[in-house]
């Protein structure tokens, strides 16, 4: 094996160890916390869509007096 082969190797092995130790680090959230997550993310869009619904129907409204 070539200098070049072990170093590519190596610098493979220490990058999965390095990935392996940042991982242990991430601190994952509770299940609770995703489910607060997730119903927060959905009120917001259906807040969103109602908003454009509205503006929507408003712009039709008013395109349809003139």
């Amino acid at each position: 094996m070539s200098k070049k082969e072990k170093k590519v190797k190596k610098s493979k092995k220490g990058l999965f160890h390095d990935i392996k130790m940042e991982m242990k680090k991430v601190k994952w959230p509770t299940f609770k916390e995703i489910v607060k997550y997730t119903i927060a993310t959905l009120v917001v869009c259906i807040i969103i869509a109602f908003f454009f619904i509205i503006l929507n129907i408003l712009i039709s409204l008013i395109k349809g007096a003139f």
